[in-house]
């Protein structure tokens, strides 16, 4: 019983850590990525498909993109997803290739992108101290019933709060890496 607790408070965490993962890799550092484009939504026929699967995307060098999408229809969809979304950037169109110039960050903006890395990292450290408390709770409610005894208790508690403070390092080692890719020019 105990156990499962922990275990589910544990993968949780974890998850809030990915999570965290995934939402930084979107944020525009100066070097181009395919993860830049990855989460565009292209009207594809009346459905919304995502980029990946409507055209390839390439790192042609290391500030640009190069999209070439699978059906020559398809150009001015993507053209319009990318101008449609909030990264910024302009695409340049010769033929069925469309190429996206990522232009140097400046300082300024380096400083914003920091602050944002810090709030979402903040962000997630909420989510994993508010599973602490879940799992806390649960354990306390199995004490109510009689289920377990008050060392059992203890013994989960501190068990708990050491997965809580793996998490965290995590959590801080990925903003920790975000914040150097973001201020290397």
């Amino acid at each position: 019983m105990l156990n499962d607790i922990k275990n589910d408070a544990q993968t949780r965490m974890n998850k809030s850590v990915e999570s965290l993962r995934h939402d930084l890799t979107k944020l525009r550092t100066g070097r181009a990525t395919t993860a830049l484009v990855d989460h565009l939504k292209v009207n594809y026929y009346g459905s919304d498909m995502p980029l990946t699967q409507v055209a390839s995307v390439v790192v042609s060098d290391a500030r640009s993109l190069t999209i070439t999408p699978w059906e020559k229809q398809m150009v001015s969809a993507v053209e319009k997803a990318i101008l449609g979304s909030d990264l910024g950037l302009t695409p340049n169109t010769a033929g069925t290739v469309i190429r996206i110039n990522i232009p140097a960050l400046t300082e300024e903006r380096r400083k914003d992108l920091s602050k944002v890395v810090h709030s979402n990292g903040e962000d997630s450290k909420v989510a994993i101290r508010n599973i602490r408390r879940d799992a806390n709770q649960q354990v306390k409610d199995l004490l109510k019933e009689k289920e377990v005894t008050e060392d059992d208790v203890r013994r989960s508690e501190e068990e708990i709060q050491k997965i809580t403070d793996k998490a965290i390092k995590d959590v801080d080692e990925v903003v920790k890496a975000k914040e150097q890719e973001l201020m290397a020019v």
